[in-house]
Protein backbone atom coordinates (compact mmCIF):
# COMPACT_ATOMS: atom_id res chain seq x y z
CA UNK A 1 0.00 0.00 0.00
CA UNK A 2 1.04 3.35 -0.78
CA UNK A 3 2.45 5.95 2.56
CA UNK A 4 -0.09 7.96 3.09
CA UNK A 5 1.24 11.40 3.56
CA UNK A 6 1.66 11.73 7.29
CA UNK A 7 4.46 9.00 6.70
CA UNK A 8 6.54 10.31 3.94
CA UNK A 9 9.94 11.42 4.90
CA UNK A 10 10.64 15.26 4.93
CA UNK A 11 13.41 14.73 2.54
CA UNK A 12 14.78 12.36 0.43
CA UNK A 13 18.08 11.43 3.06
CA UNK A 14 15.25 9.74 4.72
CA UNK A 15 14.06 7.86 2.22
CA UNK A 16 16.50 5.14 1.28
CA UNK A 17 15.00 3.43 -2.15
CA UNK A 18 16.07 6.40 -4.53
CA UNK A 19 19.99 5.58 -3.80
CA UNK A 20 19.19 1.95 -3.97
CA UNK A 21 17.92 3.19 -7.96
CA UNK A 22 21.10 5.25 -8.54
CA UNK A 23 23.60 2.59 -7.60
CA UNK A 24 22.60 0.95 -10.90
CA UNK A 25 23.00 4.42 -12.88
CA UNK A 26 27.14 4.93 -14.03
CA UNK A 27 29.03 6.38 -11.21
CA UNK A 28 29.67 9.56 -12.89
CA UNK A 29 25.42 9.85 -12.26
CA UNK A 30 25.20 9.20 -8.55
CA UNK A 31 24.74 11.75 -6.27
CA UNK A 32 27.46 11.64 -3.21
CA UNK A 33 26.78 14.15 -0.38
CA UNK A 34 28.45 17.12 -1.86
CA UNK A 35 26.59 16.97 -5.04
CA UNK A 36 22.82 16.43 -3.43
CA UNK A 37 20.23 19.28 -4.62
CA UNK A 38 18.72 21.99 -2.21
CA UNK A 39 15.24 20.65 -0.97
CA UNK A 40 12.37 22.99 -1.19
CA UNK A 41 8.46 22.60 -0.28
CA UNK A 42 6.05 24.65 -2.32
CA UNK A 43 2.66 25.54 -1.48
CA UNK A 44 0.11 24.40 -4.17
CA UNK A 45 -4.07 24.63 -3.74
CA UNK A 46 -3.76 22.89 -0.53
CA UNK A 47 -1.11 20.27 -1.57
CA UNK A 48 2.50 20.19 -0.12
CA UNK A 49 4.71 19.72 -3.55
CA UNK A 50 8.09 19.00 -3.44
CA UNK A 51 11.48 19.80 -5.11
CA UNK A 52 14.84 19.53 -6.15
CA UNK A 53 16.75 22.43 -6.77
CA UNK A 54 19.96 23.24 -8.27
CA UNK A 55 19.41 27.52 -7.59
CA UNK A 56 22.21 29.75 -10.06
CA UNK A 57 21.30 33.11 -10.47
CA UNK A 58 23.64 33.10 -13.22
CA UNK A 59 22.17 30.52 -14.87
CA UNK A 60 20.85 31.55 -18.61
CA UNK A 61 17.39 29.04 -18.18
CA UNK A 62 15.86 27.18 -15.93
CA UNK A 63 14.62 24.03 -16.85
CA UNK A 64 11.74 22.72 -15.12
CA UNK A 65 12.13 18.42 -14.75
CA UNK A 66 8.85 16.61 -14.83
CA UNK A 67 8.58 12.83 -14.10
CA UNK A 68 5.85 9.92 -15.52
CA UNK A 69 4.13 7.42 -13.77
CA UNK A 70 6.69 5.11 -12.81
CA UNK A 71 9.47 7.92 -11.34
CA UNK A 72 9.90 10.72 -9.27
CA UNK A 73 11.61 14.21 -8.97
CA UNK A 74 14.53 12.61 -7.81
CA UNK A 75 15.16 9.87 -9.88
CA UNK A 76 14.97 13.25 -12.80
CA UNK A 77 17.55 14.58 -10.08
CA UNK A 78 19.88 11.80 -11.11
CA UNK A 79 19.85 11.71 -14.89
CA UNK A 80 19.80 15.22 -15.99
CA UNK A 81 18.69 17.23 -13.46
CA UNK A 82 22.27 17.65 -11.43
CA UNK A 83 24.09 17.08 -14.92
CA UNK A 84 22.33 20.33 -15.91
CA UNK A 85 23.19 22.16 -13.02
CA UNK A 86 26.84 21.02 -13.32
CA UNK A 87 26.98 22.40 -16.80
CA UNK A 88 25.78 25.97 -15.34
CA UNK A 89 22.22 26.01 -15.89
CA UNK A 90 19.20 26.08 -13.05
CA UNK A 91 17.03 22.86 -12.58
CA UNK A 92 13.89 22.35 -10.73
CA UNK A 93 12.48 18.42 -10.28
CA UNK A 94 9.19 18.25 -8.89
CA UNK A 95 7.60 15.46 -7.27
CA UNK A 96 3.68 15.97 -8.59
CA UNK A 97 0.90 14.99 -6.23
CA UNK A 98 1.00 11.31 -5.14
CA UNK A 99 4.09 10.92 -6.41
CA UNK A 100 7.68 10.84 -4.78
CA UNK A 101 8.02 12.96 -1.31
CA UNK A 102 5.24 15.13 -1.94
CA UNK A 103 2.31 15.96 0.23
CA UNK A 104 -1.25 15.15 -0.91
CA UNK A 105 -4.19 18.10 0.36
CA UNK A 106 -6.39 16.07 2.78
CA UNK A 107 -9.48 14.51 0.91
CA UNK A 108 -7.98 15.77 -2.57
CA UNK A 109 -8.79 13.53 -5.28
CA UNK A 110 -5.86 14.02 -7.52
CA UNK A 111 -6.47 13.77 -11.76
CA UNK A 112 -3.80 13.85 -14.01
CA UNK A 113 -5.81 18.21 -15.04
CA UNK A 114 -4.34 18.60 -11.59
CA UNK A 115 -0.91 18.12 -12.78
CA UNK A 116 -1.11 19.88 -15.80
CA UNK A 117 -2.68 22.98 -13.96
CA UNK A 118 0.34 22.20 -11.21
CA UNK A 119 3.32 22.43 -13.78
CA UNK A 120 1.63 25.39 -15.29
CA UNK A 121 1.66 27.02 -11.68
CA UNK A 122 4.98 26.25 -11.17
CA UNK A 123 6.24 27.69 -14.16
CA UNK A 124 4.65 31.19 -13.16
CA UNK A 125 5.84 31.20 -10.07
CA UNK A 126 9.41 30.84 -11.34
CA UNK A 127 8.79 33.51 -13.79
CA UNK A 128 7.64 36.05 -10.52
CA UNK A 129 11.01 35.21 -8.91
CA UNK A 130 12.76 36.43 -12.29
CA UNK A 131 12.59 36.66 -16.29
CA UNK A 132 14.72 33.68 -16.79
CA UNK A 133 13.48 31.28 -19.96
CA UNK A 134 11.96 28.28 -18.58
CA UNK A 135 12.49 24.99 -20.49
CA UNK A 136 10.54 21.99 -19.67
CA UNK A 137 11.91 18.11 -19.24
CA UNK A 138 9.53 15.24 -19.35
CA UNK A 139 10.10 11.61 -18.69
CA UNK A 140 7.55 9.23 -20.26
CA UNK A 141 4.07 10.66 -19.66
CA UNK A 142 6.08 13.22 -18.33
CA UNK A 143 6.71 14.65 -22.09
CA UNK A 144 3.00 14.72 -23.27
CA UNK A 145 2.75 16.58 -19.60
CA UNK A 146 4.67 19.12 -20.82
CA UNK A 147 3.50 19.77 -24.18
CA UNK A 148 0.30 19.74 -22.49
CA UNK A 149 1.89 22.33 -19.52
CA UNK A 150 3.10 24.41 -22.77
CA UNK A 151 -0.27 24.39 -24.79
CA UNK A 152 -1.93 26.32 -21.30
CA UNK A 153 1.08 28.38 -20.67
CA UNK A 154 2.78 29.84 -24.07
CA UNK A 155 5.90 31.28 -21.58
CA UNK A 156 7.40 28.04 -21.81
CA UNK A 157 10.16 28.57 -23.86
CA UNK A 158 10.76 24.66 -25.40
CA UNK A 159 10.08 21.45 -24.67
CA UNK A 160 12.34 18.14 -24.14
CA UNK A 161 10.06 14.52 -24.25
CA UNK A 162 11.25 11.09 -23.59
CA UNK A 163 8.24 9.80 -25.59
CA UNK A 164 5.04 11.72 -26.46
CA UNK A 165 1.93 9.52 -25.31
CA UNK A 166 -1.13 11.15 -26.99
CA UNK A 167 -3.42 8.31 -24.75
CA UNK A 168 -6.51 9.60 -26.98
CA UNK A 169 -4.80 7.58 -29.63
CA UNK A 170 -6.11 3.70 -29.16
CA UNK A 171 -2.72 2.25 -30.60
CA UNK A 172 -0.79 4.20 -28.26
CA UNK A 173 -3.54 2.98 -25.14
CA UNK A 174 -3.01 -0.51 -26.72
CA UNK A 175 0.49 -0.80 -26.73
CA UNK A 176 1.60 0.99 -23.55
CA UNK A 177 -1.33 -0.98 -21.33
CA UNK A 178 -0.28 -4.11 -19.30
CA UNK A 179 -2.02 -6.62 -22.45
CA UNK A 180 -3.92 -5.84 -25.37
CA UNK A 181 -7.23 -6.27 -23.63
CA UNK A 182 -6.87 -3.78 -21.39
CA UNK A 183 -5.80 -1.21 -23.47
CA UNK A 184 -8.96 -1.95 -25.48
CA UNK A 185 -11.16 -1.62 -22.59
CA UNK A 186 -9.11 0.32 -19.92
CA UNK A 187 -10.88 3.76 -20.86
CA UNK A 188 -14.28 2.00 -20.44
CA UNK A 189 -13.50 0.73 -17.51
CA UNK A 190 -12.22 3.90 -15.90
CA UNK A 191 -14.40 5.86 -16.93
CA UNK A 192 -16.99 3.69 -15.48
CA UNK A 193 -14.97 3.03 -12.26
CA UNK A 194 -14.83 6.72 -12.01
CA UNK A 195 -18.38 7.93 -12.32
CA UNK A 196 -18.76 5.41 -9.52
CA UNK A 197 -18.02 5.14 -5.86
CA UNK A 198 -15.28 2.90 -6.85
CA UNK A 199 -13.49 6.86 -8.15
CA UNK A 200 -11.31 6.29 -5.01
CA UNK A 201 -9.76 3.10 -5.12
CA UNK A 202 -6.19 2.62 -5.96
CA UNK A 203 -4.82 0.91 -8.42
CA UNK A 204 -1.13 -0.37 -8.66
CA UNK A 205 0.13 1.03 -11.81
CA UNK A 206 2.58 -1.90 -12.47
CA UNK A 207 -1.10 -4.02 -13.09
CA UNK A 208 -2.33 -1.30 -15.67
CA UNK A 209 0.83 -0.38 -17.52
CA UNK A 210 4.00 -1.59 -18.82
CA UNK A 211 5.97 -0.93 -15.71
CA UNK A 212 7.97 -4.56 -15.83
CA UNK A 213 9.44 -2.55 -19.02
CA UNK A 214 10.59 1.06 -17.24
CA UNK A 215 14.20 -0.27 -17.34
CA UNK A 216 15.92 -3.27 -19.09
CA UNK A 217 18.24 -4.48 -15.73
CA UNK A 218 15.76 -6.89 -14.06
CA UNK A 219 17.79 -5.88 -10.80
CA UNK A 220 17.27 -2.01 -11.56
CA UNK A 221 13.32 -2.82 -12.52
CA UNK A 222 13.00 -4.96 -8.91
CA UNK A 223 14.34 -1.26 -7.01
CA UNK A 224 12.39 0.66 -9.11
CA UNK A 225 9.34 -1.71 -8.46
CA UNK A 226 10.01 -1.32 -4.87
CA UNK A 227 9.55 2.30 -4.12
CA UNK A 228 6.21 3.34 -3.37
CA UNK A 229 6.62 6.65 -4.65
CA UNK A 230 8.06 5.99 -7.90
CA UNK A 231 7.27 2.70 -10.44
CA UNK A 232 5.32 0.60 -7.21
CA UNK A 233 3.22 3.74 -6.58
CA UNK A 234 -0.65 3.21 -6.89
CA UNK A 235 -3.43 5.94 -7.94
CA UNK A 236 -6.83 6.05 -8.27
CA UNK A 237 -9.08 5.52 -10.68
CA UNK A 238 -10.27 8.77 -11.41
CA UNK A 239 -6.87 9.89 -11.92
CA UNK A 240 -6.41 6.79 -14.51
CA UNK A 241 -9.77 8.19 -16.21
CA UNK A 242 -8.45 11.92 -16.56
CA UNK A 243 -5.01 10.84 -18.12
CA UNK A 244 -6.32 8.46 -20.55
CA UNK A 245 -9.23 11.14 -21.47
CA UNK A 246 -7.05 14.70 -21.42
CA UNK A 247 -7.72 16.87 -24.11
CA UNK A 248 -5.18 19.27 -24.60
CA UNK A 249 -5.43 23.01 -24.39
CA UNK A 250 -4.24 23.54 -27.95
CA UNK A 251 -4.13 20.63 -30.63
CA UNK A 252 -1.15 19.65 -32.55
CA UNK A 253 -1.76 21.18 -35.75
CA UNK A 254 -2.11 24.77 -34.06
CA UNK A 255 0.46 24.60 -31.39
CA UNK A 256 3.11 27.44 -32.08
CA UNK A 257 4.11 28.00 -28.54
CA UNK A 258 7.79 26.76 -28.63
CA UNK A 259 10.20 23.85 -30.15
CA UNK A 260 10.18 20.61 -29.11
CA UNK A 261 12.91 17.85 -29.17
CA UNK A 262 12.02 14.40 -28.02
CA UNK A 263 15.28 12.03 -27.06
CA UNK A 264 13.48 9.11 -27.92
CA UNK A 265 15.93 5.79 -26.40
CA UNK A 266 16.75 3.77 -28.65
CA UNK A 267 15.82 0.55 -26.82
CA UNK A 268 12.77 1.50 -25.17
CA UNK A 269 10.23 -1.66 -24.55
CA UNK A 270 7.72 0.29 -23.51
CA UNK A 271 7.28 3.31 -25.64
CA UNK A 272 9.41 2.89 -28.83
CA UNK A 273 9.17 5.88 -31.88
CA UNK A 274 6.00 4.90 -33.25
CA UNK A 275 4.15 5.67 -30.57
CA UNK A 276 5.39 9.83 -29.95
CA UNK A 277 5.77 10.15 -34.02
CA UNK A 278 1.56 10.10 -35.11
CA UNK A 279 1.24 13.20 -32.21
CA UNK A 280 4.98 15.10 -33.28
CA UNK A 281 3.68 14.63 -37.07
CA UNK A 282 1.19 16.61 -36.49
CA UNK A 283 3.18 19.87 -35.46
CA UNK A 284 4.39 21.66 -38.19
CA UNK A 285 4.22 25.40 -36.71
CA UNK A 286 7.40 25.19 -34.45
CA UNK A 287 10.48 22.95 -35.06
CA UNK A 288 10.29 19.77 -34.04
CA UNK A 289 14.05 17.52 -33.79
CA UNK A 290 14.46 13.55 -32.42
CA UNK A 291 17.65 12.74 -30.67
CA UNK A 292 18.08 8.72 -30.38
CA UNK A 293 19.53 7.81 -27.25
CA UNK A 294 22.26 4.88 -28.10
CA UNK A 295 21.41 1.57 -25.88
CA UNK A 296 19.00 3.42 -23.32
CA UNK A 297 15.54 1.82 -21.98
CA UNK A 298 12.95 3.46 -21.18
CA UNK A 299 14.07 5.07 -17.82
CA UNK A 300 17.66 5.39 -19.23
CA UNK A 301 20.52 4.29 -16.91
CA UNK A 302 22.93 2.89 -19.88
CA UNK A 303 25.54 4.76 -21.87
CA UNK A 304 25.96 6.58 -24.09
CA UNK A 305 22.81 7.32 -24.05
CA UNK A 306 22.61 8.66 -20.56
CA UNK A 307 25.88 11.28 -21.57
CA UNK A 308 23.55 11.73 -25.04
CA UNK A 309 20.19 12.67 -23.07
CA UNK A 310 22.51 15.23 -21.57
CA UNK A 311 24.50 16.92 -24.55
CA UNK A 312 21.45 17.18 -26.71
CA UNK A 313 18.77 18.62 -23.56
CA UNK A 314 21.94 21.24 -23.02
CA UNK A 315 22.44 22.22 -26.34
CA UNK A 316 18.66 22.57 -27.39
CA UNK A 317 18.40 24.81 -24.07
CA UNK A 318 20.92 27.04 -24.66
CA UNK A 319 19.63 27.17 -28.70
CA UNK A 320 15.96 28.07 -27.51
CA UNK A 321 16.60 30.31 -25.01
CA UNK A 322 19.32 32.16 -27.66
CA UNK A 323 15.86 32.09 -30.08
CA UNK A 324 18.51 30.56 -32.88
CA UNK A 325 17.34 27.05 -32.57
CA UNK A 326 15.61 25.66 -36.39
CA UNK A 327 14.04 22.69 -37.96
CA UNK A 328 17.42 21.05 -38.50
Amino acid sequence: MRLVSSELPESYADQPQWRRIQSFLPTAYQLGPDDLPAEEWWDWEGHRLHLDTYRNPDAPAKVILLHGVGTNGRQMTTILGHPLAERGLETIAVDMPTYGLSRVRPDALVTYDDWVRAGSALVDAELAKDDRPIVLYGLSAGGMEAYHIAAVNPKVKGIVGMTFLDQRNPQVQVETAITKIAGRTGETTMRLGASSPLRRVKVPMRLVSKMHTLVNDKAALKACLADKTSAGNAVTLTFLDSYLRYEPAVQPEQFDACPILLTQPAKDRWSPLRLSTPFLDRITRVPVRVTELANAGHYPIEQPGLDQLVDAADGFVREVTRGDVNSG
